[in-house]
């Protein structure tokens, strides 16, 4: 199959808007669980899981939470601008970044950019106990987006006290609605602890404490990495071909631990989540990498759109990974830290991802391509029983377990 020629319209289907979950269910996991082994679909309820789960399987969370990147200034002339957080600039780092104190600089989306076209916005706000002034200056475009000088004038307080007590949640633009306090829970993975993302790993929101602990005593093994997932994973594909579309970069961490862990399982791993599927795949393209050039720079460990389409490595998933492990000794670093622009789509061949925990997902969305090259392409069958026995859609809505 030439994958850059797929046809985007081949992977539609008619989803209205009554499916779309605008809320969770009220306990995260009462959520309904739809289950597709081998070709076979049933259904469950959520916290019965660990009941699908071979016994010995190394299971992999995203553990990245979502930060308050939405923020929004009123000018003297009464226009509202948002400035919506998408990465670091300077500090390019996220750790750095959320603990630099007076100044900083984020690449963003503008909303009603028009009428901001030069100056400087202010906002104040109280950040324990008293008011600090906030200043965003746009500098210049960088490619999509535009690099935004912040500065404050309390050099006691971090940009992290800044997010929390300006910045509100970005929820996905198709709810349709304003975000709420309560988002600020839901909207969060009860195993969240590294800030990030501009959206939520969702697959992984119906995971509660008891869950978690009955996949232990069910003897399935948990491990975790971060991938922080941008705002371009609601981007949609706007050309007809696959070929035209450009897919946006993420941030991925995985430690020298996790990588040996996966060692240790021959290199197999359940996945909760396409972002979690992104970075386990992307790990096998860089431990390629690394056998071609073992003295690659972060940067040239960067994981383009096409490569695995590309290139075709012949080493196995083991070996990828053990390339990664000698990379980090070598450099007498414990994680490897580097980014993906990889597109999973039919044709693609999966190294290390043997099962899948995921959401329904939007018609002609590149997370739709990944799910239908994990399935061999049956993935109408499983969404055509979803519309059929009332699942809900989308970010807030049920989840399935994918055994190809």
């Amino acid at each position: 199959m030439d994958t850059k020629h797929i046809h985007i319209k081949d992977y539609s289907y008619d989803l209205p808007d009554g499916r779309i979950a605008k809320f969770p269910v009220a306990q995260r996991d009462h959520s309904k669980l739809l289950v597709y082994r081998k070709g076979e679909v049933t259904d469950d309820v959520f916290y019965n899981i660990a009941h699908y789960l071979p016994k010995g399987a190394l299971m992999i969370f995203n553990n990245t939470r979502v930060i308050q990147a939405r923020m929004h200034f009123r000018k003297d002339t009464g226009a509202l601008i948002e400035v919506f957080l998408l990465e670091p600039a300077e500090p390019a780092d996220y750790e750095l970044m959320f603990q630099a104190k007076g100044k900083c600089s984020w690449l963003c989306m503008v909303g009603n950019l028009k009428k901001w076209k030069e100056g400087v916005l202010r906002r104040t706000f109280p950040v324990g106990g008293h008011d600090v002034e906030l200043r965003a200056e746009r500098v210049r475009e960088q490619g999509t987006s535009h690099w935004v000088d912040f500065t404050w004038d309390d050099t006691d307080v971090t940009f992290a006290d800044i997010l929390e007590a300006a910045g509100e949640l970005p929820i996905p633009p198709y709810l349709n609605r304003e975000s709420q306090e309560s988002d600020k829970v839901t909207y969060q993975t009860v195993y969240s602890k590294i800030k990030g993302s501009v959206a939520a790993p969702t697959a992984g929101l119906h995971f509660t404490d008891d869950v978690l602990r009955s996949i232990d005593e069910a003897g399935v093994e948990r491990d975790e990495l971060t991938l922080h997932v941008g705002a371009g994973t609601f981007k949609p594909i706007k050309s007809d071909e696959i070929a035209g579309h450009e897919m946006h970069s993420e941030y991925i961490c995985v430690s020298r631990a996790t990588l040996e862990r996966l060692i240790a399982h021959g290199a197999e791993a359940i996945a909760v989540g396409t972002t979690s599927v992104r970075t386990l795949e992307s790990l096998y393209y860089v431990g390629a990498r690394l056998a071609a050039n073992p003295d690659a720079t972060e940067e040239q460990l960067h994981i383009n759109q096409w490569e695995p389409y590309d290139t075709k490595p012949t080493l196995t998933p083991v070996e990828a990974l053990r390339n990664i492990v000698d990379y980090l000794d070598r450099n007498g670093i414990g994680a490897l830290h580097c980014s993906t622009q990889i597109i999973i789509a039919p044709g693609y061949d999966y190294k290390i991802v043997k099962m899948l925990v995921t959401n329904f997902h939007q018609p002609q969305s590149t997370l739709l391509l990944l799910v239908s090259a994990f399935v061999h392409g049956d993935w109408r069958r499983i969404y055509d029983y979803a519309l059929g026995h009332d699942f809900r859609f989308l970010s807030y809505g049920d989840s399935s377990l994918l055994i190809p």
